[in-house]
């Protein structure tokens, strides 16, 4: 018997997507996001925290909103650690099991996903282990690189420039930096240390080489210590995907 569900993957694999229409089939799932950047305020279009992926539309046509949680609970600037992510996930946890619905542990930061599957003991409380039905998401390397490097000029086009401009109002540059990726390369760029096609290009870089450290993490995770993860195709048609999870789940 399964506690929850995590779903996980490298960046651009389609994990909340999936995760948010799976929750509505299963008539009570709610996503608790393993994301170390979505946890802030502020920081949006750099995490790629796209709140639209929790509305759907129901088989009436209205829509559906897909309850989430640990996203946006700190100010930007923050150290947010692998402690604080337990304590606030048991909260979330206890919190959905008491009203019946259905956890689904899904994100792309594998640290934090191990440290509730493993019940690492980082504080004085020790945590439950949870047993977990764990999909990933698996996509091709070439296909994988395409998706980010459209994402990642999508994301320019929506305002990432701005967003980290207006965050530097309030935060430090050098503990924007901290964060790394987007935020790291945007801010250099906005403080003057880059040229902006510098930034484009060093940034691609950066995410194209953090998705494969990701994959590494995961693969440590199944075959070194413990974790089973049933791998699924990320191209798969939604429903068929759906459909191997609920059998895993019911069976």
């Amino acid at each position: 018997m399964f506690d929850l569900i995590t779903i996980l993957g490298p960046t651009a694999s389609g994990k909340t997507t999936f995760a948010a229409h799976l929750a509505h089939r299963l008539g009570g799932g709610e996503i608790i996001s393993a994301d170390s950047r979505m946890v802030y305020r502020g920081m949006t279009i750099g995490t790629g925290k796209d709140l639209d992926d929790y509305v759907l539309r129901g088989e009436d046509g209205k829509k559906v909103h897909v309850p989430y949680h640990l996203i946006d609970i700190c100010e930007p600037g923050y150290r947010f650690n692998v402690y604080e992510f337990q304590c606030a996930f048991q909260n979330a946890y206890m919190d959905i099991k008491t009203r019946g619905a259905i956890p689904i542990l899904c994100g792309g930061t594998g640290l934090y996903i191990e440290s509730v599957l493993k019940s690492y003991e980082l504080g004085s409380v020790r945590f439950p282990e949870r047993r977990s039905l764990t999909i990933g998401l698996r996509i091709d390397r070439e296909l994988r690189r395409q998706k980010i490097t459209e994402r990642l000029h999508a994301r320019l086009k929506e305002g990432m420039v701005e967003e980290v401009r207006e965050l530097l109002k309030k935060v430090p540059a050098e503990r924007l930096i901290r964060y790394g990726l987007e935020y790291k390369y945007v801010t250099e760029y906005c403080i003057g240390e880059r040229t902006y096609d510098d930034m484009v290009e060093r940034l691609e870089i950066a995410i194209h080489q953090f998705a494969k450290r990701q994959m590494t993490w995961f693969r440590g995770m199944e075959e070194r210590r413990g974790v089973p993860i049933h791998w699924i195709d990320a191209t798969l048609p939604t429903e068929d995907k759906i459909k191997e999870v609920l059998s895993l789940w019911e069976n």
